[in-house]
């Protein structure tokens, strides 16, 4: 059982960095979780330096303990989870990067580890989503960003930060009948920045309207879209609003406030959950460590869904953890 060092006893000062002062090992064995970072930034169009979003992460999220109060349980009485280190990015070259990824996620995703991954820029998530095909087939997406990551291209490049979710459909990595982008907002190039999204099949629900039909019902259209299918979660932090979120690429006001950014992950409690990535952290504009406290809280909260969906297995009948099994 791998578990965080105890802070009252060894000072969070102390040791080398890693997330929630978890053990750092490469291994799959006996472990639910494994926490990873994805230093790549080359792929964003404005501002840079989010390959320095996975240390910036580890250094705050030590304050972090292992009981949440939330949803009252111990993440330790059900999950092992270590911190898996980086995965080795190739700065300027995408593709071979998402070959490294791909490499390094597959035996994590063989033995059932739930991958907690840190960006990086939002171009991550298509390397993490051909790993996910490969064990799950096309998985639902819910998907938390002020943009649709939807584009065709920037400047003529089809991989880049703002083009991730195209690509993943034109690739048949998502079951996009039963995927979900929530938060969009801001200025546009055309309409067809929201509705080019809603064309390939995703349910779009925009700020604007989030606000309007109110949280519950966002979360009611959630759970009714992506149903039992497995689910990866992708979190661009720019869907908070820049008050609570500074350290990002692109911005975008009129965003969730931090305690509404942690109510949307907590709400996912029940999805066949398979993945996280938290993307877009950026050290360079996150004054006073805003940004680093809430992104370490919200993986947090992805490690807890984690705890809380082993939980209820172990609880289940032999007959149903056995079903359960053969749907992941």
């Amino acid at each position: 059982m791998y578990q965080p060092k105890d802070s009252s006893k060894s000072p969070r000062f102390c040791g080398v960095r890693t997330f929630m002062r978890l053990e750092q090992i490469k291994t799959t064995d006996h472990i639910d979780f494994a926490v990873l970072g994805v230093p790549f930034d080359t792929a964003a169009s404005f501002r840079t330096g989010q390959r320095l979003g996975p240390q910036h992460i580890r250094n705050f999220s030590s304050l972090l303990r292992p009981y949440n109060p939330d949803m009252d349980i111990n993440i330790f009485d059900y999950c092992s989870g270590v911190d898996y280190g980086d995965i080795d990015v190739i700065p300027g070259n995408i593709h071979r990067t998402y070959d490294n990824m791909v490499s390094e996620l597959t035996p994590l995703l063989k033995k059932n580890v739930t991958p907690i991954i840190m960006g990086g820029d939002h171009s991550i998530s298509l390397g993490n989503l051909r790993a996910f095909h490969k064990k799950y087939g096309p998985v639902a997406l819910v998907h938390f960003d002020s943009h649709g990551d939807t584009w065709d291209n920037y400047y003529g490049e089809k991989y880049m930060h703002g083009t991730p979710f195209r690509r993943a459909v034109e690739e048949g990595l998502l079951d996009v009948n039963h995927s979900i982008q929530v938060g969009m907002r801001g200025p546009l190039y055309s309409p067809d920045d929201i509705e080019d999204a809603r064309r390939l099949g995703f349910e779009v629900i925009p700020m604007r309207e989030a606000r309007k039909i109110g949280f519950e019902e966002v979360i009611k259209r959630i759970h009714e879209r992506v149903g039992d299918h497995p689910v990866f979660v992708s979190y661009d932090i720019d869907f908070v609003d820049p008050a609570y979120a500074p350290g990002t690429g692109t911005p975008e006001v009129g965003g969730p406030t931090s305690f509404e950014a942690l109510e949307y992950v907590r709400a996912l409690d029940g999805l066949n959950l398979v993945g996280f990535d938290l993307v877009e952290v950026l050290p360079t504009y996150d004054s006073n460590e805003i940004t680093a406290t809430l992104a370490s809280a919200i993986m947090y909260e992805m490690i807890t869904l984690t705890a809380l969906k082993k939980k209820k297995q172990l609880l289940q009948p032999a007959g149903e953890q056995v079903l359960q099994a053969s749907k992941e």
